[in-house]
């Protein structure tokens, strides 16, 4: 029986920026950005098999204060827990507050951080565009 093999999560590194902007552009819920203006941030992989599976970008704002930037993974890696397992690591890695705004039409997302103990605390109408669509806005608490 061939088992899958184990997710890494790690910083990124400048030599992964491709793989990055590869799993963004196949995200279309996902913020496109530059992905070299993400290791300016916090920026973690999830690598499977030697390969980015995905990434979270997450912004410091103060020492109990986070924000979640952007999440993304790539189409042949959905589905294996691999964005619940990278926002796990900014739950336990980033104590206090956790903000992030997700699309009112991602649901699977809304899902996510939902099961997480996110909570939606306001809506921003007509944040996103391509389509306009309202953001909804989610927090964290951690103890």
């Amino acid at each position: 029986m061939d088992l899958p093999t184990s997710i890494l999560i790690r910083p990124a590194a400048t030599e992964d920026l491709p793989e990055i902007g590869r799993v963004q552009c196949a995200a279309e819920t996902a913020s496109q950005w530059n992905p070299a203006d993400y290791l300016a941030q916090e920026c973690v992989v999830a690598s499977r098999g030697g390969r980015v599976a995905g990434f979270i970008v997450v912004r410091v704002i103060s020492p109990d204060e986070t924000e979640i930037l952007n999440v993304a993974v790539a189409p042949e890696f959905r589905r294996q827990g691999i964005a619940g397992r990278l926002v796990q690591y900014v739950l336990e890695t980033h104590p206090g507050n956790v903000y992030l705004e997700v699309r009112q039409s991602n649901l699977a997302a809304l899902k996510l951080y939902e099961s997480r103990g996110f909570h939606q605390i306001s809506r921003r109408e007509k944040y996103y565009s391509d389509p306009a669509e309202a953001a909804i806005v989610m927090k964290f608490r951690s103890c």
